[in-house]
């Protein structure tokens, strides 16, 4: 490999996700005249835009789909080679492309992103989300569809179930309530109502222009759609296809075929026991299907014991990490979900070789106040951050773990409501030591505090509560709220006089 290598630049980032590219202008800004590389698959990249700086931790910001050039115009430094990556040579310091390029690095960055978790790979009936493509292909679906079956219960679940129209929606979900990755059973409840509005006419087009974020995070991702495998296809290298953000749907009409308005049952606490096409169905006599009108091109047993016939099923469980083109050969560390093990200064166990966003997994030991979720805010972050270690690392500078990472913090907007999550915001990782506060105002606002010790961990804000900033320094300044009670919560006592 080493005799054939093309060029050697100074950084290579590989995806051009929002992790990849805030790591590119992060180091293309800094070394104006060191030679960049940004390796993408696809034609656009992901940019942040109209970013704003809410607190001083909550951030929010636009992902736009620019076309590549943009970034060369800024940086003339800067070179975008168009291609997926086939394999990573650690040892000789160089990236071959999946066109047969050989580029070297000095100091390399994977912000691969991450793939869906598909129930099923070789199953046309079966429906993976997870960029602007496959996105389409769901709207193209649905149009003809009179009943389709959604098993996950992530953000990209919550907001596909709320968002289609004129289409009967089974829900399979494992837990307990709704949003399990984001909500308690309480949030859940105040939530419920909204999928039982007709939304036959939507309100006045919400089409916000800012969003920080959620679900599967931003780097390149492609999903082979099933029938690439039924027809025998070899996938090939991992394509790219950038995640989508929170407004996937917005500008798409996910609308079915069925008249009247919405109707969403929700299965709770189960998973897909199999899948049968209508001709195993019929072998398969076992089965009793929901008393159904006519036969469907597909039917969903679930562990619960219902099966139910429909068009089509949407599987949005989950990513996986995108890590495959880059073990072949090396020694990466992984963690259990699969992501390439980093340090605090987001170095793999590879020598010179850094990872930011989904391909991650954060090894540090956590701040008490934060975990690692998938979501775009992290991807900025770590894409940032990832950046500014490479830069310390190369002009011998000391740099310290960024502050962001001190407190989890997360704005999103589910079934039209802001959503702000803060901290532990589940009680994630405390056991039985914590304590809730909630206010719920029915339709307006949903108030969650967790609390350890007397001191708030963590919140969950739904509606337009105003709290944020003032919780998020209860939060960080550690204060003893024992004295305050449930007072805490009053709507009749202004919190934000109270703390300022």
């Amino acid at each position: 490999m080493e005799s054939k290598k093309e060029k050697t630049f100074k950084f290579v980032v590989v995806g051009g996700g929002i992790a990849g590219v805030t790591c590119v202008e992060q180091l293309s800004s800094q070394f104006p005249s060191e030679a960049v590389a940004l390796v993408t698959a696809g034609p656009h990249i992901k940019a942040v835009t109209n970013y704003k700086q809410v607190s001083r931790r909550l951030e929010e910001f636009d992902v736009e789909e620019k076309p590549s050039s943009v970034l060369e115009d800024k940086y003339p430094n800067l070179t975008i080679i168009h291609s997926a990556v086939k394999s990573l040579r650690t040892r000789t310091h160089c990236v071959e492309t999946a066109d047969g390029r050989v580029f070297g690095y000095e100091k390399l960055c994977i912000c691969s992103g991450a793939r869906p978790k598909l129930l099923t790979q070789e199953n046309p009936h079966v429906l993976g989300i997870r960029d602007t493509d496959s996105a389409q292909e769901f709207q193209k679906r649905l149009a003809k569809a009179k009943r389709i079956v959604v098993v996950g219960n992530g953000g990209i679940a919550l907001e596909l179930v709320y968002e289609v129209r004129r289409c009967e929606v089974i829900w399979a979900v494992k837990d307990k309530a709704i949003g399990n990755t984001f909500f308690d059973a309480g949030a859940a409840q105040f939530l419920i109502p909204s999928l039982e509005a007709d939304k036959e006419q939507a309100a006045a087009p919400c089409k916000r222009q800012r969003f920080t974020t959620e679900e599967p995070a931003p780097d390149a991702a492609h999903t082979f759609t099933a029938d690439e495998y039924s027809r025998g296809q070899n996938p090939g290298p991992v394509e790219s296809g950038s995640a989508l953000g929170p407004d996937w749907h917005r500008g798409i009409e996910l609308r079915g075929a069925e008249q009247g308005s919405r109707r969403v049952s929700v299965e709770y606490l189960c998973e897909v026991e199999h899948i049968f096409t209508s001709e195993e169905f019929l072998v398969s006599s076992k089965q009793t299907p929901k008393p159904d009108t006519g036969s469907w091109p597909v039917y969903v047993q679930l562990t619960n014991g219902e099966t139910f016939g429909c068009d089509f099923v949407v599987s949005a469980t989950g990513v996986v990490p995108n890590t495959e083109p880059f073990l072949h050969g090396n020694n990466f560390s992984l963690a259990d979900d699969g992501g390439l093990r980093v340090d605090d200064h987001m170095m793999t166990s590879e020598t010179d070789v850094y990872a930011a966003g989904d391909a991650c997994s954060a090894c540090w030991e956590h701040s008490p106040l934060w975990q690692q979720m998938r979501l775009w805010t992290q991807a900025r972050q770590m894409g940032w951050y990832a950046g500014r270690c490479m830069a310390a690392d190369v002009l011998s500078e000391p740099i310290d773990l960024d502050f962001c990472f001190e407190l989890f913090s997360h704005v999103t907007k589910f079934f039209n409501y802001k959503v702000v999550l803060l901290g532990k915001f589940n009680a994630q990782g405390l056991g039985s030591d914590h304590e809730l506060l909630v206010r719920c105002t029915k339709g307006r606002e949903y108030v969650k505090v967790v609390l350890s010790g007397g001191r708030m961990v963590g919140a969950v804000l739904i509606g337009e509560t105003d709290l944020e900033e003032t919780f998020e320094n209860l939060i960080l300044n550690r204060m003893d709220l024992t004295a305050y009670g449930e007072e805490l919560l009053n709507p009749d006592i202004d919190i934000e006089d109270y703390f300022d």
